[in-house]
């Protein structure tokens, strides 16, 4: 709390994320399933687009009797990524408070001795123009061999120019989601394979003085005291989760942490 009253407060370009294991690399979801299931990288961009036409068909009629029309790519990414679907975003907060209440409020085995929040500057656009134009040229040409031997897909489609970002920020404009308004919520999605932190690392290593992206540790053991100061601030499964199961879990923290 400290250093981000005294040292972060005056830098708005920041989004968050908290992690419950301080060994997790910033990957979404989707890249954890492929590698799990052994996918080539051939047939990444294939796999991607069969997997969301899977779930728009297995979504219809399960979205209330006037769902609102969804259009755009990403927002069928955003409205899986939080009801569960293996997608290639990643969650992020504008408040480093949500992100420390996500990195705690988890229990696992194993766990490690810390739990992780990251800081990420908004640089997409100094990233993707200058440092990033040989591999653009690299995955482009990558993407116009799919063209060739397949269909041209959405993903494909919506990522072309001479100035493709590496890695882009998603903002939905649906209001499908409470839970993602409540926190303040937005997403990555990275045009490159790999974790976040090895792309900055590749591209940031000594330029930025390390603040493109920040990795803070917390002890495992401050759990408690970090949920319980959470809660005084407002920031609890009862605002996070605008429903019966974040009622549900509210009311078990009530009896699991002393005084919460």
């Amino acid at each position: 709390m400290d250093y981000v009253f005294q040292d972060m407060l005056e830098y708005e370009k920041y989004i968050w994320r908290g992690q419950r294991r301080d060994d997790w690399r910033l990957v979404p979801s989707i890249d954890r399933l492929i590698q799990n299931g052994k996918i080539s990288q051939e047939e990444h961009y294939k796999f991607q687009e069969q997997h969301l036409k899977s779930f728009k068909l297995a979504a219809r009629g399960l979205r209330g009797a006037n769902p609102s029309q969804i259009n755009e790519e990403n927002d069928w990414w955003a409205l899986g990524q939080h009801h569960g679907l293996a997608t290639p975003l990643l969650d992020w907060t504008k408040s480093p408070f949500i992100a420390a209440f996500f990195a705690f409020i988890e229990i696992g085995d194993p766990q490690t001795e810390s739990r992780a929040i990251f800081a990420l500057h908004q640089s997409v656009d100094s990233w993707s123009k200058d440092k990033c134009r040989k591999e653009n040229m690299q995955h482009r040409k990558q993407r116009e061999e799919y063209r060739k031997a397949n269909k041209p897909i959405g993903l494909l489609n919506s990522i072309s120019s001479d100035t493709d970002p590496e890695l882009i920020f998603i903002k939905p404009f649906s209001d499908e989601n409470q839970r993602l308004i409540n926190q303040s919520g937005l997403f990555t999605r990275s045009m490159t394979k790999g974790s976040i932190e090895s792309w900055v690392s590749k591209n940031h290593s000594s330029d930025d003085e390390g603040m493109t992206l920040i990795k803070f540790l917390i002890p495992d053991k401050e759990r408690e005291k970090c949920l319980q100061t959470l809660n005084r601030m407002n920031i609890n499964p009862l605002t996070l989760f605008p429903d019966l199961s974040g009622a549900s879990i509210y009311c078990n923290l009530h009896s699991e942490i002393r005084n919460y």
